[in-house]
Formats: structure tokens, sequence, C-alpha cells
């Protein structure tokens, strides 16, 4: 062998030991984010499934940010810091994203709770959520699958190495300032796509004590609560739509710019 392909062979094999390096740390920023994120991080979701989802996924992203990956030192201080900001900045971003998925949950808690088919209370059991809050979930699920989540969850990742460097870890006040905002956020956005279950089931309420001091012999009890459940069913039907809709938009913003509220 002659020495020019010796030296070929020895820049081969550097590059690709750079190569591995740097999509080892792809995979431990998205390997975070697969185990909380939405679809693939569910429950029902098997482990291995989720990793072969990550590998893919790594391998779809690191030819995109490689360049922008300066390998850590071979120290095992500066690697293993280096792998704990890659791991945090993951961490970041499947959290903001798994909130969008518990603000479909918090929303139909309030409409199920608003309309007497939950306890206000009843999420302490092991199947904590109510039919309707399950019912939003998997809807919002199969419509944010179906407008291709795969595809622009890789662009999310590949923006991510714009909005967090490779290597750096978060300012800690501003980490503390964009989580507040996220749950405040999430909260306010959870209340308003309930709000048609909340105003409708308050209205329903001052009607029936209107009626049963009217006609206190009535027994509105037996009337009021079987009308209010059917009722919350049919605004459901109606209004599922729009809160779907509503709910996708939102979570588009997100995957579009995670961190809009850490920006005044």
């Amino acid at each position: 062998m002659t020495p020019e392909m010796l030296g070929a062979l020895s820049a081969l094999l550097i590059q690709g030991q750079a190569w591995l390096a740097a999509t080892g740390l792809v995979f431990a920023r998205i390997g975070p984010v697969f185990a909380l994120m939405p679809v693939f991080g569910e429950r029902v979701v098997p482990a291995r499934v989720r990793l072969v989802a990550a590998l893919a996924m790594t391998a779809v992203v690191a030819p995109a940010v490689a360049a922008r990956i300066p390998v850590p030192q071979a120290e095992p201080i500066p690697a293993l810091l280096f792998l704990g900001a890659e791991t945090l900045n993951g961490l970041m971003l499947a959290i903001g994203l798994r909130l969008m998925v518990m603000v479909l949950q918090m929303a139909g808690t309030k409409a199920a709770q608003a309309t007497s088919l939950a306890q206000a209370f009843g999420g302490a059991g092991v199947d904590p959520q109510p039919a309707i809050a399950q019912v939003l979930m998997m809807a919002g699920l199969a419509a944010m699958v179906a407008a291709g989540l795969p595809e622009r969850l890789a662009q999310f990742l590949v923006l991510s190495y714009d909005l967090f460097p490779a290597g750096h870890w978060p300012d800690p006040a501003a980490l503390a300032e964009w989580g507040t905002a996220r749950i405040a956020h999430a909260f306010a956005l959870a209340f308003s796509l309930a709000a048609p279950f909340l105003i409708g089931a308050v209205l329903y309420n001052l009607a029936l004590g209107a009626i049963n001091r009217a006609m206190p012999q009535l027994m509105v009890a037996f009337v009021g609560a079987p009308a209010l459940t059917f009722g919350g069913l049919a605004l459901l039907v109606i209004a599922a739509p729009l809160i779907i809709a509503v709910w996708l938009s939102a979570f588009g913003e997100v995957l579009a710019d995670p961190i809009r509220v850490m920006r005044p």
C-alpha cells in the first residue's frame, strides 16, 4: 500500500471519527426529545420504537448540523459537560412540546368538570384523564401527525442549533423565565379552549337556579343533570373541530419559534 493511500485512509478515518462523534452528540439532544415529545413519547409507544425513531431522526438531522457541532476535548470533564448541555437543551425543547399536549388534557378536564362528566379531583387515580380529555388529546395527536409532524420536527431540531448552540448551557435566569411563561401560556390556552363549556355551564346553572326559584316544587336536579350532560356532549361535537384547529395552530407556533415567550 502506497503512502498516498495510507494518508488518504488516515484522513478518512479521522473524518469518520469526527462524524461519528458529531452524530453521537446530536443523538444526545434528540434522545430526550423523543422520550417526552408528543406522539413518539407516549407511554403506549414501546421504548424500542422510540429508540429506533430517535436514531432515524438523528440520521436525518446530523448531516445538516454536523458542521456546527464542535468536538469536545478528549478529557472526561469537558466531554461530560458538553453531553450535559446537549441533554438539558433536548429536555427543555421536549418539555415545551409536552406542555402543548397537557393543554388538551387540562382543557378536556375543565370541560368534563363543567358538564358533570368528571369530578374536580377525579384525576388522582391510575387513569387520570376523563373521557373528554382523552378524546381531545387523541384527536390532537392524530391531527398533528396528519399535518406532517416528522418533517416539521426535523426542521424544529435543526432550528434548535441556531437558538441553542451545541455545548452551550442555557442561562438559568432565561430558562426560569421561559419555563414560567410556557406554563402560564399553557394554562391560559387550556382555559380558552374550554371556555365554551365553562360559559355554557354557568349560563345553564343560572337558568336552572331561576327556574328553581320560580317553581320550587320542580325537582330540578333530576331534570338539570341529564340535560347538562347531553348539552355538554352536543357542544363537544360542535366545538371539538374548532378546538383542535386552534390548538394545532398554537402547536405550529411553538415548533416555528420555541423561545418566543423568552423574547421581550
